[in-house]
């Protein structure tokens, strides 16, 4: 694990907007297409309005997030809603979204299909990672339903997952399918995270599901 601590959060979403933009650029001078998965909630947003003003290929990248709820789109609760506002806009307007939610009643309705767009674009060009203060990461949480199948290592890359104090289904990302991207950065912020970072590299990733992912990435930080 690599652990880059910066002096202050906007440096931090600066930097890391611009490592995940040449790792983009790289790939997409050796390879017809790349892909870029990302997490939902509020820490990435600075992320994604820096890289949304990237002048890279974008209609080659496939973007996709690590995770969802089973909300549609126009509830307040949608990861997708929120990366169209804050990543596709400017020159990313042109990526093209993989979708991680279908018009079904439950995932596992919608999962083969899902699962398909998924798989076309591994091995993950770049992942970004966030966790939470319960060491979990993507909807990969401790006591979820499926965590032990989706953290083992023949894991489908695409899993349906219900957990305790998540309010709704999710679908997500497998540990195998995010640890083999290319590049892979996790964002953390404040010192209670930090904190719980530290307790994850000593913990087995079925109470700490982030630690299933940490050898091999980037871990940025910043107060």
């Amino acid at each position: 694990m690599e652990f880059v601590d910066y002096p202050d959060r906007d440096l931090l979403m600066l930097s890391l907007a611009d490592r995940i933009a040449s790792d983009l650029g790289a790939a997409l001078r050796r390879n017809e297409r790349a892909s870029l998965c990302v997490p939902g909630g509020t820490t990435p947003g600075p992320v994604f309005d820096t890289l949304s003003g990237v002048a890279l290929d974008w209609d080659r990248v496939d973007v996709l997030l690590n995770d969802e709820r089973w909300v549609p789109e126009d509830h307040p609760r949608s990861n997708t809603a929120m990366l169209r506002q804050r990543l596709f806009q400017n020159h990313a307007a042109a990526a093209h979204l993989i979708p991680l939610h279908a018009d079904a009643p439950a995932p596992e309705a919608a999962l083969d299909a899902l699962a398909e767009g998924v798989r076309a674009c591994l091995p993950l060009t770049v992942a970004l990672v966030g966790m939470g203060a319960d060491m979990h990461t993507a909807s990969l949480f401790p006591g979820a339903d499926n965590l032990t199948a989706a953290l083992a290592a023949d894991a489908p890359p695409l899993m349906a997952m219900r957990a305790p104090g998540a309010p709704e289904p999710r679908i997500t990302l497998t540990a195998p399918a995010l640890r083999g991207a290319m590049h892979l950065h996790v964002l953390i912020t404040g010192a209670e995270k930090r904190a719980a970072l530290e307790r994850a590299r000593s913990l087995p990733p079925a109470e700490a599901p982030i630690a299933a992912l940490l050898a091999d990435a980037t871990v940025h930080w910043a107060e």
